[in-house]
Order: structure tokens, then sequence, then C-alpha cells
């Protein structure tokens, strides 16, 4: 790895972790070089693929300072944020939600006209999986089988360029899911809402598989937010009123 790509990353995880903060500078371009023993351009070429991402901007004759994580154009760094901070994490999953729906809905509602036999298989095999993981208390394989579900959603299109559209989302999907199937209530409402989807699609029924999964979705963010996003963001609240 270049030295000007090991200081963007470093850089990066500072931004991350909350030492620059969204609005804030990054320190002048001298006290940079100085800090990781290289030259001014090589801090300037770090700066500029961060700028390249729109992590962060440039303004002339003021500094560089960090932009918000929902003005970001790459999906690594929003990855890296979406699992740090509550506050990030919450902006960005709705994001990643209002995304999917967009994906998603129209891939149920294509699987339903086209998905095979094979395909049908497959779901019930990995809504099985869903199941057994949860009386288990697994949720490492919940997570897994549930990613699984949509991926074979996407591959049920028959469209092979579909299973492209979902795929960036997959590693930001299993750390949300960790958190969000650990939550016992939560894994309930998947399996109810995955074996609905199913049902819509084995009936060839496209408009009820399509308003399935935007429940589902709908499900998704709710339980986001009144499981996880609140409960962990309520101590700070109450800190802050104390």
């Amino acid at each position: 790895m270049a030295l000007s790509d090991e200081i963007a990353e470093d850089l990066l995880t500072a931004i991350i972790d909350g030492r620059y903060s969204a609005g804030s500078a990054l320190p002048p371009e001298g006290e940079l070089a100085e800090k990781y023993a290289v030259s001014r351009l090589t801090v300037r070429e770090a700066i500029t693929a961060l700028r390249v991402q729109s992590v962060v901007r440039i303004q002339r004759g003021r500094g560089t300072y960090v932009n918000p994580p929902d003005q970001w154009t790459a999906l690594e760094p929003m990855i890296r944020a979406a699992a740090s901070t509550p506050r990030t994490s919450a902006a960005i999953s709705d994001r990643l939600i209002e995304a999917r729906r967009l994906i998603e809905t129209g891939a149920a509602q294509l699987a339903a006209e086209r998905r095979t036999d094979e395909d049908l298989e497959q779901l019930a095999a990995l809504l099985d999986d869903m199941r057994a993981a949860d009386g288990a208390s697994d949720v490492e394989l919940f997570v897994q089988a549930d990613i699984a579900f949509h991926d074979g959603v996407m591959r049920a299109t028959g469209n092979a360029f579909v299973p492209l559209l979902f795929e960036p989302f997959g590693r930001l999907l299993v750390e949300a899911r960790r958190e969000t199937s650990a939550v016992a209530q939560i894994r309930a409402h998947a399996i109810d809402h995955h074996a609905a989807i199913l049902d819509a699609i084995r009936a060839g029924d496209a408009e009820r598989a399509r308003t399935a999964m935007t429940a589902h979705l709908n499900q998704t963010a709710d339980d986001l937010h009144t499981h996880v996003v609140a409960p962990r963001t309520a101590p700070d609240e109450a800190a802050g009123t104390g």
C-alpha cells in the first residue's frame, strides 16, 4: 500500500471514530506531513483520495473539512461508518433500507413471475434454516440464511444483472443483521415476513410479492429504530439531561 493510501486510511479511521467530526477541519497539510513524516505532496494525495469519495471537501483558503457520512459517495467508508456510532449508523441504515426497497420490491415482483421449482425449493430451505437458527438462538446462522434468502429472490428473477445490484450491500447487511437479529422479536418478525414473501412468489402473484417485500422492509426499519437505535441512544440522551 502506498504511503498516501496509508495516510488516507488513517484519516478515514479518525473521521469514523469521531476524532474529526462532520463539519470540522482536518489539520493543515504541514502539520499532517510532520505527523506522518512524509512530504506535503503525499499528504495532498491522501486528502485527494478522501475528497474523491466526498468524505472531505476542500475550501480554498480555509482548509479541508469533513462531510457528513450521508454525503459520502463510496460504499466502503459508508459501510465502516454504519458500524460505528449509533447516530451515524441510524442515518446510513435508513438510507440502506431505502435503497433496498427500490431494488428488492421490483425483484420480488419479477421473481413471482419467473421463479423455477428449484428457486422455490432453495427459498423454502433457507426459510427453514432461519426457523431452525431462531429456535437455537444462533444469530450467525440466522443472518446467513436471511441474507441468502434475499439473494435467492434476486436470482429467482432470472435476470443476471439483478443479483449484482444487491451484492454491494452484502457486507453492510451482515453487520446490520447481526445486531438486529440478536433480538428475538426481530427474528420472529423476519420469519413471518419471509414466509409471506415466499408464499406470494410460490403463488406467482407479482403484486402480492411486491407488497410483501415492501411490508418486510418497512418492518425492518421500524424494528431497527424501536429495538436497536432507541435503546442504545437512550443512555446518551439521559446523560445529556442529567
